[in-house]
């Protein structure tokens, strides 16, 4: 018993030595405690009630840490300052949500990407149900078609009117009265339903009816078509529906994030602002028709503070992938890799994700 807790204290006092000699090996401070930025960005890093942080890279971060037995202390900064910060030696690391991009990638190192995203699209929320479809209705998409088919309706109901207001007592009476009865008989024949209350007699009446009989079933199907997708149109949102339609409307950004690279270069106008909740609440205000950031953070923040104001259209797009910043040629990087690529590759990786509703 006492060879065993011997043994077991040898073990563990090796352990103690060990540890930290890695460590140095490493390129780590053996026992000095480093300084990690992070960013506030849900669900990627959250700041509790209590002051303390959590998220999915919080997560692999501190996983990271033990791993390497790598002690250290978080410090929030915004995107400059954790990029200036690793260039200039006063942060170990950057542990947020960066985008890897090649403007970055000359002055910081990153590791292997731990998450791939794409860019999302908030826009004003866009309420469904009775009371949408009762405004789609007087919507002008919707009242000119209807017009449309009303003009129809009366060209053809004057034409029979005209062969029929002699000879025809159904279509007689006053002008007014032998267009009205002339409207109502193209009415009813376009929708087949055919009451037999007014029936053309003449030859020149019958030509017409035979044409409008035929004409009409085309007629109907299109203005059905036409109706249907107007309502469909008017209940989505018909000013941004991708990012085709980014040059065309007031768009929002976050001041020192990729985003802004990716709309110079598109030549797309925009806003910038301080943080994500100003633009989505810009969003919500009517200020600015679009927010465009990363579409986890910002569905994130839609869902959890901007419910039933602000919505995430459900396309993404411009791939976008996050990694940890290190100074350049960091010599621990590798061994930062080695532990990354193991932990985003395990069961409790995909647990993380799951519990952040990001997978």
């Amino acid at each position: 018993m006492k060879t065993f807790s011997c043994f077991t204290l040898l073990i563990l006092f090796f352990g103690s030595i060990t540890q930290p000699l890695q460590a140095a090996a490493a390129g780590f401070p053996a026992e000095e405690e480093v300084v990690v930025g992070i960013r506030i960005a849900p669900p990627f890093v959250i700041e509790e009630a209590d002051g303390t942080y959590s998220g999915i890279t919080i997560s692999l971060w501190e996983h990271i840490a033990g791993e390497l037995n790598i002690p250290f202390r978080y410090e929030a900064r915004d995107i400059e300052g954790l990029l200036s910060g690793v260039q200039d030696g006063s942060l170990f690391a950057a542990a947020a949500a960066l985008t890897i991009t090649a403007e970055r990638e000359a002055v910081v190192d990153f590791t292997h990407p731990f998450y791939v995203t794409g860019l999302g699209i908030a826009t004003g929320y866009t309420p469904r149900g009775v009371w949408q479809a009762f405004l789609a209705v007087f919507s002008p998409e919707f009242l000119f078609i209807l017009a449309l088919l009303l003009g129809v309706l009366l060209f053809w109901g004057v034409l029979v009117w005209i062969f029929e207001r002699r000879g025809n007592q159904e279509f007689g009476g006053s002008p007014a009265e032998g267009i009205g009865s002339g409207f109502w008989w193209a009415a009813v024949t376009m929708t087949t339903v055919g009451y037999g209350d007014k029936s053309p007699r003449t030859l020149g009446g019958r030509v017409v009816g035979f044409v409008w009989m035929f004409a009409g079933v085309i007629v109907i199907s299109f203005f059905t078509a036409s109706i249907a997708s107007s309502l469909t149109i008017t209940q989505l949102d018909s000013k941004v529906g991708g990012p085709e339609d980014l040059p065309f409307v007031r768009t929002g950004v976050l001041s020192g994030s990729a985003t802004v690279g990716m709309l110079e270069e598109r030549r797309i106008r925009f806003t910038t602002y301080g943080s994500i909740r100003e633009g989505l609440e810009s969003v919500r205000d009517g200020r600015i028709d679009a927010f465009v950031h990363d579409a986890p953070i910002i569905r994130y923040e839609a869902d959890q503070q901007f419910r039933n104001e602000v919505q995430v259209l459900p396309r993404s797009f411009n791939d976008q992938y996050y990694g940890i910043a290190l100074p350049l040629g960091a010599p621990y990087r590798n061994a930062i890799n080695t532990v990354l690529l193991e932990f985003i590759s395990s069961p409790e990786w995909s647990e993380i994700r799951q519990r952040y509703g990001e997978e």
